[in-house]
């Protein structure tokens, strides 16, 4: 399977038959899910910590070192997933939603090339 082919739906579905098997319903509340996404986001941020800008570049292209950060970046996706499925949430419309959003606050004319927040603009 890669992105090309997958769509979020399969995704979802791959979560929820996982867990269903091991009957996980009962640990997978909102906030269970929400602290889950923030524990695997810092497992993942841990592993650039203390790396300079090259040195996480290098890592990103070695397949040895590349390995953590693909398991990290796949349990924040796995929580993440599990929260839209487990309560309905549809992932494409919120995330083109807020992309419509923050094109409002960052335009183009005043953010491009700046990483100002849009407060700042």
């Amino acid at each position: 399977m890669s992105d090309s082919t997958t769509t979020i739906a399969q995704l979802k579905e791959a979560v929820k038959v996982f867990c269903s098997e091991r009957e996980w319903d009962k640990y997978h509340g909102a906030k269970d899910l929400a602290i889950g996404i923030i524990t695997e986001a810092s497992e993942l941020l841990e592993l650039f910590r203390f790396k300079s800008e090259t040195n996480a570049e290098a890592m990103m292209k070695n397949e040895e070192t590349r390995m953590p950060v693909l398991d990290e970046i796949a349990d924040v996706m796995f929580f993440l997933v599990r929260l839209c499925q487990k309560y309905d949430v549809d992932i494409t419309s919120a995330l083109f939603g807020k992309i419509e959003r923050n094109a409002l606050r960052y335009p183009i004319d005043k953010s491009k090339g700046s990483n100002k927040k849009y407060t700042e603009l």
